[in-house]
């Protein structure tokens, strides 16, 4: 099952009309209406609303919202309304507040609160679930069920500690299998017992915070396993819905790069992925698009929803500035740019009261329709429904590859070497942004994709290699391909125990070099490194590089090992494949520079490559229209000059090859190329 079908792209977001008195819901639909608005998510934290008593549901409210949502031809993304506990179950059965990391049981309070693997909320959850999808089934509003909302947090309460001992005998079978993986012989950690397994935290293994411990093995697995113990959640009542609903798509909305769940795992058991987008307000264009992708890659490169966004601030920062005008209208294209097939907001009125009184909506408490921000969702509204359906469905042709591994920023992360200096995220973004700065489609996609249709395989930080990996990159430069790898790669296995060989362990092969030691230095530490004419800046952590097969490209600068290899490719015989090893964090000149000069080997540079503001991302549609979209991310107009002839979808206009194009600033042209 996919994305419900739709005949434009699905817009609005978020409604909480229960939290308004209904007069308010007549000049909310006409304001809808005014907006092009079509789409909402009702329900999300409506489990106190619906269920006041444990063995009392009232779904009065919530039968006018679905019926008032039919009556004005608006469809709805129903939510289970179970990311939060109602007051009433928490009291009756304590044991489904979460504990926390320090060990403390939680009192009632907060969202997000509940612990996974608690019978009781399991029980209550699924039972609401099934009612919901029993009345609303065939309900004419009825678009698509959102299960929960936000899944995220780790519990380390006693039943937890049970579910994990559980989880562990499923996953090794024997203890002798658990402590060789977990290298117990180190500090007399072995166990003889599953019932002597505690939780990994500050009370157990930790002792500086979530990323200090001393054995990464346990912590890695309660990692996996807190995954897998809210996926059962999402399970329970998908389940619950299909008894019910054979037809309507399932979805939970994801948070992009969220370290504590590994969305890999959920994929397979989405009917379409979802997420909610609030990149970092200091955060290039390329931070929210390297997000976009990954949600893309979840479902094997189908469309997503964009489930959230802000249409103007946030209300969960220190510090939350308004999006300037046109940063809307250009975010909402980006996403439909990079796989989107759905633009929600949150929030669509603005609550009046609690913590998110202050969070941008597209209605102010006042209700007006004068002000900037409804005028710009309104106008994006019109473009939107003018467009129609021609984006929808449309996949990304990416000839280039990106690995992200959450198994892998996990290990690396909680490493007590080299450097807790180096972070996954901006190790993979640098890379990810200089490949679409290239003006190139990337596909974000899991160690265990399909590597077979790309000629270009990045993988920086590449920690953990597990499985067959290693020989998939190989067969990637078998057939002329390019892998790049980096520092910090192939060094530990599945169980984050390190190779017995030399590093880059099972990467050494295919990268042709032998890392004999690595230096690590503080952030202001700066070492040169020459790529060709060009001197760029190292940081963080230097391997020291015995080439073995592979040529030197860039060389450090200083030190004692000043001179020797900092970046190599290594040649693989006849193929003309090629393996990249960048042994240090370089600038991102540096990283761009060695980027580039893999991809135009492979002719895959874009045609507005030499325009830095200037993204471009393509999807080619069911019918196979390819649609070209340019995005100006300057204050300033940007002038280009086709590079084929093509009709801007946005304007009508038409655009020879080799004539001017000009993007507004912020400006977004869609062009349906001939």
């Amino acid at each position: 099952m996919s994305a419900p079908r739709t005949p434009r792209i699905p817009y609005g977001g978020d409604y909480n009309p229960e939290q308004w008195p209904e007069q308010v819901w007549d000049d909310d639909h006409r304001l809808f209406t005014r907006a092009g608005i079509d789409t909402l998510t009702v329900g999300v934290f409506s489990w106190s609303l619906t269920q006041p008593a444990p063995d009392t549901y009232d779904f009065t409210v919530l039968d006018r919202i679905l019926d008032r949502a039919a009556a004005e031809n608006r469809r709805v993304c129903l939510a289970t309304g179970t990311a939060a506990l109602p007051p009433w179950l928490a009291r009756r059965h304590p044991e489904v507040n979460r504990t926390d990391f320090e060990g403390r049981r939680h009192r009632y309070g907060q969202r997000h609160n509940f612990c996974p693997s608690s019978p009781a909320y399991r029980d209550h959850a699924t039972a609401l679930a099934a009612r919901l999808a029993e009345r609303y089934a065939a309900h004419p509003a009825l678009l698509a069920w959102h299960v929960n909302n936000e899944y995220g947090g780790a519990c380390y309460c006693d039943l937890c500690a049970g579910a994990f001992r559980e989880w562990l005998k499923d996953r090794y079978g024997t203890l002798d299998a658990l402590n060789d993986a977990w290298w117990t012989t180190f500090w007399s950690h072995r166990y003889t017992d599953f019932g002597e397994i505690e939780p990994p935290n500050a009370l157990t293994e930790h002792w500086r915070g979530p990323d200090h411990t001393a054995f990464q093995g346990i912590t890695l697995d309660y990692l996996r396993f807190t995954t897998d113990a809210l996926l059962g959640c999402f399970l329970a009542e998908k389940e619950v819905i299909r008894a019910h609903d054979q037809d309507t798509p399932v979805t939970t909305n994801f948070m992009g790069m969220f370290r504590p769940l590994d969305y890999h795992r959920w994929a397979p058991h989405l009917d379409f992925a979802s997420w909610d987008s609030y990149p970092p307000l200091d955060a290039p264009p390329t931070w929210p698009a390297l997000a976009h992708d990954l949600m893309r890659g979840l479902k094997d490169g189908a469309p997503f929803w964009l489930m959230e966004q802000t249409p103007s601030t946030t209300a969960c920062r220190d510090v939350n500035p308004l999006r300037r005008p046109g940063e809307l209208r250009l975010a909402t294209f980006q996403a439909i740019a990079h796989g989107a097939d759905a633009a929600l907001y949150f929030q669509l009125r603005a609550s009046r009261g609690a913590c998110e009184k202050y969070h941008g909506a597209v209605i102010g408490h006042a209700g007006r329709d004068d002000t900037r921000v409804f005028r710009e969702v309104a106008g994006l509204g019109r473009e939107l429904e003018a467009l129609g359906d021609v984006t929808l469905g449309a996949r990304t042709p990416a000839r280039t590859a990106l690995l992200f591994d959450w198994d892998s920023w996990w290990a690396l992360e909680t490493s007590d070497g080299p450097s807790r200096l180096v972070k996954y995220q901006e190790m993979v973004h640098a890379y990810y942004r200089a490949a679409r700065e290239a003006g190139v489609d990337v596909d974000v996609v899991p160690v265990t994709a399909d590597l077979t249709g790309y000629d270009v395989v990045l993988a920086p930080v590449l920690h953990m290699v597990k499985g067959d990996l290693a020989t998939r990159l190989e067969a990637v430069a078998a057939r002329g391909g390019t892998v790049l790898t980096t520092f910090l790669s192939g060094r530990v296995d599945e169980h984050d125990r390190a190779f017995l060989t030399d590093v880059p362990g099972p990467l050494a092969p295919l990268m042709g070099v032998r890392v004999d030691e690595w230096d690590a230095r503080p952030a202001d530490v700066v070492q040169p490194v020459q790529l060709g004419e060009l001197t760029c800046e190292a940081r963080l952590v230097f391997e020291i590089v015995l080439p073995r097969g592979a040529e030197p490209v860039g060389t450090y600068g200083a030190d004692f090992y000043a001179g020797t290899p900092a970046v190599t490719h290594n040649r693989l015989g006849a193929s003309g494949g090629e393996g990249w090893y960048v042994a240090t964090a370089l600038d991102q000149p540096g990283v761009d520079r060695v980027v580039r000069r893999i991809l135009a080997r492979h002719d895959l540079l874009g045609p507005y490559s030499d325009q830095p503001t200037v993204e471009t991302a393509t999807r080619v549609a069911p019918d196979g229209t390819r649609l070209l979209f340019l995005l100006n991310h300057a204050p300033e107009p940007a002038r280009l000059t086709a590079h084929t002839a093509a009709t801007d979808l946005l304007t009508g206009k038409r655009v020879e090859k080799g004539g001017p194009l000009t993007l507004d600033p912020l400006g977004t042209a869609i062009l349906r190329v001939q």
